[in-house]
């Protein structure tokens, strides 16, 4: 089947891991001269959310990576070719009578990014999802707090008519960086009760806990760990007797994750080996987290478009595979790794130097494992855990769950 043609996506028995809805926008950048611009770049928070949880899903465990693209008349061949060749359960809903949304990306620099459509956007929602995108294993969601509150309702609700002893799926939510802001919290904290994940960037947590200094050392201009663990800290005491997480995206600083769940604030308590439950991760705020990822992104980031939400698919496809939330932190890691060493995506191909076929979406089985820009994944993941001392285990299993 041709992309620009109508499809429903994977088969109601296609098990799927990770789901997306994030938006898919074709993109144009443009970057600090005397550096060109590019254009009909594959983007969207969906995209890259996508490419984060397809990064570890070699074919055939691929088809459990699931997105939708809505297309235009204007959509390009190119783009075409690229989302075939990852082979994923991607719903395809084309709409000659609108163009394809469209967004401009400006960098200063300091890689601070500026944003806006080009094309009028179209918004996914509960109804985007098929009855077997429906039951993925877990949902990123790129939203309002409102708007959080009703999609996980809507997913839920859903699910229970149709099969009312599907577990729980997990849902994690990347607040819209727009409304971070102090007028948004209460909004935000009633939000939180509804998803297992809360995951701003240090900037967005910054502005909505009304932070002068943004989240930034006022003498020395780096993000300030300090703030970062004082907001979580306030966020966590807020609803003391919820269970979810949040895991701060800190760009090089890595990441900063602190766990909530009715815990007693009494030491004695504080002291006690966890319960067994914590399937998802037991980290409480006591456990600081930000020098263990810290080094990952240090190398060149030529494009960091997509970098934060490559890093929540990673997250997500590891948690729903059953990773406890550190390791899951360092797949997110490693994903936006791979998301912003170049301009738009990295390269899919094989071991050796081949390409994989886009024309029949389909991977070879014997001729060489999956590459990325010329890197199994597996390896640097390998790798990246053995420095943050979370090496163990056989990485080929750990990626199969």
């Amino acid at each position: 089947m041709d992309v620009d043609e109508e499809n429903d996506g994977p088969s109601p028995a296609q098990e799927i891991d990770f789901c997306t809805l994030g938006m898919f926008i074709i993109d144009e950048i443009h970057f600090l001269p005397p550096k060109p611009p590019v254009y009909d770049i594959l983007g969207g928070a969906g995209a890259y959310a996508a490419l984060g949880a397809r990064l570890f899903s070699p074919s055939p465990l691929s088809k459990t990576v699931s997105w939708i693209v809505d297309t235009g008349s204007d959509f390009p061949s190119s783009i075409s070719s690229q989302i075939k060749s990852w082979n994923t359960s991607c719903r395809i809903r084309p709409d000659p009578s609108r163009l394809t949304t469209r967004g401009w990306n400006g960098y200063d620099e300091n890689q601070n990014r500026g944003f806006k459509y080009m094309t009028p956007k179209l918004r996914l929602d509960e109804n985007s999802l098929t009855d077997a995108l429906l039951f993925s294993k877990s949902f990123h969601l790129i939203c309002s707090p409102s708007r959080c509150i009703a999609l996980t309702n809507s997913i839920l609700r859903r699910r229970k008519r149709l099969n009312p002893r599907a577990p729980k799926p997990i849902f994690i939510w990347e607040p819209v960086p727009d409304l971070c802001r102090p007028t948004e919290l209460l909004n935000t904290t009633n939000a939180l009760p509804y998803v297992d994940i809360c995951s701003p960037n240090h900037h967005e947590l910054a502005t909505l806990m009304g932070d002068p200094d943004l989240g930034l050392n006022p003498v020395t201009g780096e993000i300030s760990t300090t703030s970062v663990e004082r907001a979580c800290e306030q966020l966590l005491g807020s609803m003391p007797l919820q269970s979810y997480a949040l895991v701060i995206r800190c760009g090089a600083k890595g990441c900063y994750i602190a766990k909530n769940g009715g815990r007693s604030r009494r030491p004695s308590v504080i002291r006690k080996k966890r319960p067994a439950n914590h399937a998802r991760g037991g980290l409480t705020p006591e456990v600081d987290m930000m020098a263990l990822f810290s080094g990952l992104m240090n190398a060149d980031v030529l494009d960091p478009t997509g970098g934060g939400n490559a890093f929540l698919g990673g997250l997500s496809l590891a948690l729903a595979r059953g990773q406890p939330i550190v390791e899951a932190a360092a797949w997110g890691s490693v994903a936006a790794s791979f998301a912003i060493e170049q301009v738009g995506v990295p390269s899919l191909g094989l071991e050796g130097g081949a390409g994989v076929d886009a024309r029949s979406g389909e991977e070879p089985g014997e001729e060489g494992r999956e590459t990325w820009n010329g890197v199994v994944v597996a390896e640097r993941l390998e790798a990246f855990l053995r420095r943050a001392g979370l090496s163990g285990g056989n990485k080929e299993r750990r990626l199969n769950g």
